[in-house]
């Protein structure tokens, strides 16, 4: 360990005495790091560096049984307890897992760093873009097989277990075109001519417009900016009427999607919460930008959405009443945005 990072994990340990309860992302926060170059100071106490074979390892992560997957962006967290089935990595473009628990979109390209994690009685399997960030973990439960913990992390464990990371930062998304250069008539018609939802993201690329600005260029009808405090509406009336749902979270590696009933909703300071057995989600409603409500039509009918952007335009987190390919949107969740 060299001296910078003998000197990370001594300022690392001195914040944890201050704060024991202060999260490892917020902790690099504070100290101008990564949170990977932090993890990393552990390594030989707890944390194994994985060698980057992601697509191998993650295929065999059934093996652990119900664990929890947890994905997050700067706004939001998404919990979600299950087991990983039915992997399909035929796509080099984006892999993933579909089951009625755990159901991922991965995109393999953006994972850099792999680890396991243990602390004290939790263990991990934690995964980092090249720039540090955290884009998936997988947390142990107490209904996971320890034993094929132990062995995918042998099995998957580096030669080279040294402390020191390299990270390279992400470059900047490009600059958004003016309106005056987008053929917003085009766009339009495009917009009404969709078939399936999942086109929509190669539909702004082709125009070339940022989220945002697609939805505020949007054939009439199909997209309305409404408040922000509108997202709690959608949770807690979700919760009140029984109204299942799908809730979508993501960052450049991975997006994590939960569909089924949201029960219990709480606030807890400036972050509001589902606080269910198999799934949780914690949104900083402090760092809500823009929310939208959009229309999309598809083969099956139109598809409406609810959508929260930050203040650069980023995705947040994005609700749809659960559906599937074939059937129709339902009615209950038409209901429930309209009141919005």
């Amino acid at each position: 360990m060299n001296t910078i990072t003998t000197q990370l994990k001594a300022q690392w340990e001195a914040l944890k005495l201050e704060n024991p309860h202060l999260r490892i992302r917020n902790a690099a926060e504070q100290l101008g790091v990564s949170e990977v170059e932090l993890l990393a100071t552990n390594v030989d106490n707890g944390v194994t560096v994985l060698k980057p074979e992601f697509a191998a390892l993650l295929q065999e992560i059934e093996k652990l049984g119900k664990v929890m997957a947890l994905t997050r962006n700067d706004e939001c967290v998404h919990e979600r307890k299950g087991i990983y089935l039915n992997p399909d990595f035929s796509n080099p473009h984006g892999q993933v897992f579909v089951g009625e628990d755990i159901d991922l979109r991965i995109f393999i390209n953006s994972w850099k760093f792999g680890f396991s994690v243990v602390e004290g009685d939790r263990k991990s399997f934690q995964f980092f873009g090249k720039d540090g960030l955290a884009l998936h973990k997988i947390y142990l439960t107490n209904n996971s097989n320890d034993s094929e913990f132990d062995a995918l992390t042998e099995k998957y464990k580096s030669a080279e277990q040294s402390s020191e990371v390299v990270t390279e930062p992400i470059v900047a998304k490009a600059v958004e075109k003016a309106d005056s250069e987008i053929d917003v008539a085009g766009f339009q018609q495009a917009w009404k001519d969709l078939k399936d939802t999942h086109d929509f993201f190669m539909l702004t690329k082709k125009f070339g417009v940022s989220r945002t600005q697609a939805l505020r260029l949007a054939p009439e009808g199909f997209a309305k900016k409404i408040d922000n405090s509108k997202v709690v509406n959608v949770l807690e009336d979700a919760s009140e009427k029984q109204v299942p749902i799908m809730v979508f979270v993501g960052n450049r590696g991975i997006i994590q999607i939960h569909t089924g009933k949201v029960k219990k909703t709480l606030w807890h300071q400036q972050w509001f919460n589902v606080m269910d057995p198999d799934f949780n989600l914690h949104l900083d409603t402090t760092k809500i930008g823009e929310t939208w409500i959009t229309k999309k039509p598809t083969e099956d009918g139109e598809v409406t959405s609810v959508e929260v952007f930050n203040n650069d335009g980023e995705f947040i987190v994005q609700f749809f009443g659960k559906r599937k390919p074939g059937n129709p949107e339902l009615q209950e969740w038409k209901d429930l945005v309209a009141a919005l």
